[in-house]
C-alpha cells in the first residue's frame, strides 16, 4: 500500500513539473509570475510608486465607466472610460499631450480597463503607466479617495 501511495505522489509530481516546464517553454503557456492582463511594451507602477508621480503632478486617470469615477476615484483623476474612449480622448487631448506623465487605473485585479486604456493611448502617441492592481492596491497603500460627485 506505501509504495502504491508513493509512486501515486511521484506520478503526480513529475506531471506537475512537466506541465510547469511545457508552460515556461513552449511560448503558449499562462504567464505564473504576472498578471495574464499585462502584455508587452505595459508599464505597470506600484500604488507607492503611483502617488510619487500624483505628487510631482502626473495625470491620473480612471478606465471605469464614469458612473465610478463619479462614485470615488483617485483625488484629481479624470475619466477616460474603456467604454467611451474615442470621444472623451477628443477632449481630454490637449491635457494628455502636456501632461508630465500619466498613469491610468481601473477597479484592480481581473479588470482590463487600465491596460486596454493605455495601449489605446500609446497607439496615439501618449505614455502611460497602468497602476498595478489599481484602486484596492491604492487604498491598501492607505492613500485617500475622493468619494461623492465631483467638484
Amino acid at each position: 500500500m506505501a509504495a502504491r501511495v508513493a509512486r501515486t505522489l511521484l506520478i503526480l509530481f513529475v506531471g506537475g513539473a512537466a506541465g510547469l516546464v511545457w508552460n515556461d517553454l513552449s511560448g503558449r503557456g499562462f504567464a505564473l509570475g504576472r498578471s495574464v492582463l499585462v502584455q508587452t511594451g505595459d508599464e505597470l507602477v506600484d500604488a507607492v510608486a503611483a502617488k510619487a508621480l500624483l505628487d510631482r503632478g502626473a495625470l491620473f486617470l480612471d478606465a471605469r465607466p464614469r458612473e465610478f469615477w463619479k462614485m470615488n476615484r483617485i483625488h484629481g483623476a479624470l475619466p477616460l472610460p474603456e467604454d467611451d474612449f474615442d470621444r472623451a480622448f477628443a477632449e481630454l487631448q490637449p491635457r494628455l499631450r502636456r501632461a508630465g506623465g500619466v498613469v491610468v487605473y481601473c477597479s484592480g485585479f481581473g479588470c482590463d480597463a487600465s491596460h486596454v486604456v493605455a495601449r489605446a493611448l500609446r497607439e496615439r502617441g501618449i505614455l502611460a503607466a497602468v497602476l498595478d492592481e489599481g484602486i484596492p492596491a491604492w487604498q491598501a497603500a492607505g492613500f485617500a479617495m475622493e468619494t461623492g460627485p465631483p467638484r
